[in-house]
């Protein structure tokens, strides 16, 4: 079941324990992979010190953050990793989650064989 957009529009410590067990989707060719959402960290505004949006600190990199609840990214850390992070919240107030471990359901050969 897809997710509305409304969902991401609340508060973004609510988004984040709601998201646990969500499954995520990605169609590729014929290729389906499936995974549970089973960990996830919240980064809520300005005033939060992990956040890319601390001290309501607009980039390039960060101003997808200050969008409103229901859009996603992908960001690079560290020069090596790719991090998916879902906006929350209010437009202008910069919150996310980010998606930090699936447990894989469908696809985990091919996912393997990216490795």
């Amino acid at each position: 079941m897809k997710i509305k957009k409304e969902f991401y529009q609340r508060d973004g410590l609510i988004v984040a324990k709601e998201l646990l067990g969500k499954v995520l989707y990605r169609k590729e060719g014929e290729i389906i992979y499936k995974g549970r959402i089973v960990e996830v960290e919240a980064y809520l505004g300005p005033h939060d010190k992990a956040s890319h949006g601390y001290n309501n600190r607009k980039t390039n990199r960060t101003e997808v953050m200050f969008r409103e609840g229901g859009f996603s990214y992908v960001y690079l850390i560290y020069g090596m990793y790719n991090c998916l992070n879902v906006v929350t919240g209010k437009q202008g107030i910069p919150e996310a989650v980010l998606i930090r471990a699936l447990d894989p359901l469908e696809g985990i050969e091919e996912i393997i064989n990216l490795l």
